[in-house]
């Protein structure tokens, strides 16, 4: 399917990576598992950020909740000791219960020392509800399932109606899952900062384009009941702290769109840093921490925005029809964009 670049949409100046997608950054994957059966059409993606064991090995990480309608599991403890302890796995919303319980499984059996000999697992699962086009109440996504999307990461992926976003809706058209990504030069080396989103929100009509049009679903305007996660990965050596700054302006990249983040809406940024690795099991007392200067950090902040922003144009363009309980479908921005 065509991306947004190829519909002639670039959000902002900075340059992408090669893949313009979140695996820019070295050592991050993705995986989905696509579940399409008759009135069910959701699934699990999965955001591998490294190789190896994260729970002996995490990741410096931040999170930013710009609104908190959600029922993400996992985002208290990132938030208190800004470490990442498994992969991410995204999902609806009454399957966040179901991919903890798999990454909980997966963890132990990494490390079998989880919750005996040493401390529980700190399992991360975010969601949106794709409830209009999927049954939700089928409770369909199973241990299995996530575990698939677990085992199906790597370096390509797969946009628009596919694994958590099958059944996504966004600004009244077909959401889904996108991604991209920028490219910074820090420290006469190049890093990478890449977003991937779940886009399942913004009312319908309020969708403002890079070019200044603002696309008719035809869809009536209802109150803002979506949601959006944001996952952002980077290679750039930063803390903390400097990461939740980063993870709050992808709040810009959502905005740019013309969504303002209504009452029902749960919009929440998750972002990592492949540097600054946190063991479990410390050597000494301290570890060592390698910081960007404050003051180069603005190539951060536009980057987050940016990708963030083409992330969700990606997700809109490359959606596919789907069809959900009683017929309901969602247009496509593409068939807008053709036929404008």
């Amino acid at each position: 399917m065509a991306r947004a670049r190829e519909f002639g949409l670039e959000a902002g100046i900075m340059s992408p990576g090669a893949g313009n997608a979140i695996t820019d950054v070295p050592g991050v994957r993705v995986g989905h598992t696509t579940l399409r059966r008759g009135s069910v059409n959701t699934g699990v993606t999965a955001i591998v950020p490294q190789p190896g064991n994260l729970f002996l090995d995490k990741l410096t990480a931040a999170v930013e909740v710009i609104n908190g309608f959600g029922k993400s599991a996992g985002l208290v403890q990132v938030a208190e000791l800004g470490t990442l302890e498994t992969p991410i796995l995204l999902t609806n919303t009454f399957g966040v219960g179901t991919c903890v319980n798999a990454l909980i499984r997966r963890a132990i059996a990494e490390t079998p020392a989880i919750g005996r000999e040493t401390s529980t697992v700190n399992a991360v699962a975010c969601e949106c509800n794709d409830g209009p086009l999927s049954d939700i109440q089928a409770l369909a996504v199973t241990e299995a399932d996530a575990l698939a999307a677990l085992d199906a990461a790597g370096a390509d992926v797969a946009e628009g109606s596919v694994g958590a976003g099958t059944g996504m809706s966004c600004f009244g058209f077909k959401g889904g899952i996108g991604t991209a990504s920028r490219r910074i030069a820090i420290a006469g080396r190049d890093c990478h900062l890449g977003a991937l989103v779940l886009a399942n929100f913004g009312r319908a009509g309020d969708l403002v384009l890079p070019d200044g049009r603002r696309p008719d679903p035809r869809i009536a305007p209802q109150p803002e009941k979506g949601s959006i996660i944001v996952i952002l990965a980077t290679d750039a050596p930063v803390d903390q702290r400097q990461l939740q700054r980063i993870c709050r302006r992808a709040g810009a990249g959502i905005a740019r769109l013309g969504a303002f983040w209504g009452h029902g809406s749960g919009d929440i940024v998750l972002g990592f840093t492949t540097a600054n690795r946190v063991p479990h099991f410390p050597q000494g007392d301290t570890t060592p921490l390698v910081r960007l200067s404050d003051s180069r950090i603005d190539d951060l902040f536009r980057a987050a925005c940016e990708s963030t922003e083409e992330a969700i144009l990606n997700a809109l363009c490359t959606a596919t029809e789907v069809t959900g309980p009683g017929g309901l479908t969602r247009p496509l921005l593409s068939d807008w964009l053709r036929g404008h």
